[in-house]
């Protein structure tokens, strides 16, 4: 399975603007995937929203999941 992610804000600088990454079954094998490729990813801070939601724990994947790594932001 080629998963899409699609990043925001400074993760874009590490990464850009969409990534793939193939193989990914759940969230945790997706983030070590990423942090392997793309190794400033694992000292930025980030969230995993799945199918627009936030997640907190580990989270199935199939390929019509839409993945977005979204870094902290603040209103104003």
């Amino acid at each position: 399975m080629n998963m899409h992610i699609i990043l925001f804000g400074r993760l874009v600088d590490i990464a850009g603007s969409s990534v793939f990454v193939k193989d990914v079954a759940d969230t945790d094998s997706l983030i070590n995937a990423l942090h392997n490729t793309y190794p400033a990813l694992a000292q930025a801070k980030y969230v995993i929203a799945v199918d627009k939601q936030v997640i907190t724990s580990n989270t199935l994947l199939n390929e019509k999941s839409v993945v977005a790594l979204l870094p902290p932001f603040s209103g104003g």
